[in-house]
């Protein structure tokens, strides 16, 4: 197994996106890319944290590349707004990738580069750096989507993203 870190807004849109993907095993919300050690949500929500709503996902590399799942990590936001998805604005939303190895660091950053040289993307302000720690964001926000399909902000944002997931890389997408 091996692992990806991906921040791009509001951790539950991205967790719901990521969980319908052939080949990732889990996906864990939590934090990244701060400086206070085992923040809460409440304290990442304030700002003073430094931390991005992530999601780390466990994948078998046999079933789906890293590259993969950069193409789904940039169809399902947006990554040249700064602090910003959708309706949710501060730094803890913002746009990142946390590399687990100098490899990912490379393919995503070739990555990225390759978008805007394709004009796919204009600015993409996307963080891309190597992750230095990892904290489990509380129970609650664990498979928030699946847990809780009808709640406004998931119908509005979540399912939006799911949809496109499902759209555009059917080939990929685990049966349920």
């Amino acid at each position: 197994m091996e692992r990806a870190t991906f921040g791009g807004g509001c951790f539950w849109c991205v967790e719901a996106a990521f969980e319908e993907l052939a080949g990732v095993e889990s996906v864990t919300s939590g934090y990244a890319g701060g400086h206070t050690d085992n923040p809460s949500y409440r304290e990442v929500c304030s700002g003073k944290t430094g931390h991005a709503e992530v999601v780390q996902l466990e994948y078998d590399s046999d079933e789906i590349a890293y590259a993969d799942l950069l193409e789904v990590f940039f169809t399902i936001h947006d990554p040249t707004t700064k602090d910003r998805e959708g309706p949710d604005v501060g730094s803890q939303y913002r746009s990142a990738i946390y590399t687990h190895s100098d490899d990912q660091l490379e393919t995503a950053r070739a990555f990225a580069a390759e978008l805007e040289a394709e004009g796919l993307y204009d600015g993409i302000v996307t963080e891309i750096e190597p992750l230095e720690a990892f904290y489990e964001a509380e129970a609650s926000h664990q498979n928030y989507f699946e847990k809780n399909p009808n709640d406004a902000y998931c119908t509005m944002h979540a399912a939006p993203k799911v949809e496109k997931v499902r759209e555009k890389f059917g080939e990929n997408v685990a049966t349920q």
